[in-house]
């Protein structure tokens, strides 16, 4: 049974809303940003604070269109009281690294997979016209095959890859067996302001404070993807009409790892090249990854961009003699 209240439900100001969880975090902060952008959306927001950060959503305080939930998917209570009143549900709260996961297996099942469940579950009690899931290409493991589209097998080679392939045979099963319309993103690696601890935003802290720039590996070919045209593809497989098969939100280009630190090393530090420590590779890490955007151009209307990391020079301010570097906090808009 729904566990929404009706005084919940008229927090809202109408039904229809949609709800983000993961909002305060890196993409869904954004999703929120777009939502509220365009004027015809009510939103609630579901975060535990882990990632997320709530100065990510300081631009909207006193908006009254926004609610925001500290809660966490791992709690049935706090799914549900964010369940009231939601039109489409955008599922982004998840343990979301490699590295997070090989940390913390039983937070990353729990939070992944056990999560997921329950933000189903709860949409699917109380009427939920669609959920989006935020899946990554860690489903697919090493690829058989470069590009890679969306038939190739899911062979994921860590404990997050698999979590996220059980989210979204956890999305088939209650598609079919309840009804609820589902749609998966398979993410590759996005970029942009407002991200933590990953590759790029960790090798532009340690330039600016002097520390070597650690690349382990560094001939791994990487697609990445900014984080605007992210939550394009979002936006277009909420509101979508008819079902979606599962979708590669890519760019179709590879980038070598070690040519992605030495770029950051020439923009950050204004064209003078930064030391770079190489280190073994990791064995749980992917060593190559070029996603297949056919899809998500015939599908959802989004080509892919000429040059993926273009947006890097958003994100660096060239460091000079009379003052430091900053990173933007705020996402400009994106076609």
């Amino acid at each position: 049974m729904c566990r929404a209240s009706r005084e919940s439900a008229l927090v809202l100001g109408r039904t229809g809303a949609t709800l983000v969880t993961g909002g305060a975090g890196f993409i869904g902060s954004h999703l929120v940003d777009r939502l509220l952008e365009d004027g015809s959306h009510d939103v609630v927001v579901l975060d535990n604070y882990r990632r997320g950060r709530a100065e990510n959503l300081s631009a909207h305080t006193g908006d009254p269109r926004l609610r925001v939930i500290e809660g966490d998917v791992r709690d049935t209570d706090s799914v549900a009281a964010a369940m009231a009143g939601i039109e489409v549900v955008l599922h982004l709260a998840a343990q979301s690294t490699v590295m997070g996961a090989v940390e913390d297996p039983a937070y990353n099942f729990a939070t992944n997979v056990a999560g997921t469940f329950n933000v189903l579950e709860a949409a699917a009690q109380c009427g939920v016209r669609r959920v989006v899931l935020a899946s990554s290409r860690e489903v697919y493991g090493d690829p058989i095959v470069l590009p890679v589209d969306e038939g190739h097998p899911l062979l994921p080679i860590n404990s997050y890859g698999a979590s996220k392939v059980a989210c979204e045979a956890l999305c088939r099963a209650f598609a079919r067996e309840r009804g609820i319309d589902t749609a998966i993103l398979r993410l590759a690696n996005v970029y942009g302001p407002r991200d933590i601890d990953r590759v790029i935003p960790r090798w532009i802290a340690q330039i600016r404070s002097g520390i070597d720039v650690t690349v382990y590996g560094g001939e791994q070919v990487i697609d990445f993807i900014w984080v605007g045209d992210v939550v394009d593809a979002f936006m277009r497989a909420a509101y979508w009409e008819g079902a979606l098969p599962p979708i590669n939100v890519a760019s179709g280009t590879g980038t070598k790892i070690l040519d992605l630190a030495r770029r950051i090393a020439e923009l950050t530090l204004a064209n003078a090249r930064g030391p770079i420590r190489l280190m073994p590779g990791r064995a749980m890490e992917v060593t190559r990854f070029i996603g297949d955007p056919g899809r998500m151009a015939q599908m959802l209307g989004l080509e892919p961009p000429t040059d993926p990391l273009a947006h890097l020079r958003e994100l660096i301010e060239p460091l000079h003699v009379d003052g430091p570097a900053f990173a933007p906090q705020s996402l400009p808009a994106t076609a």
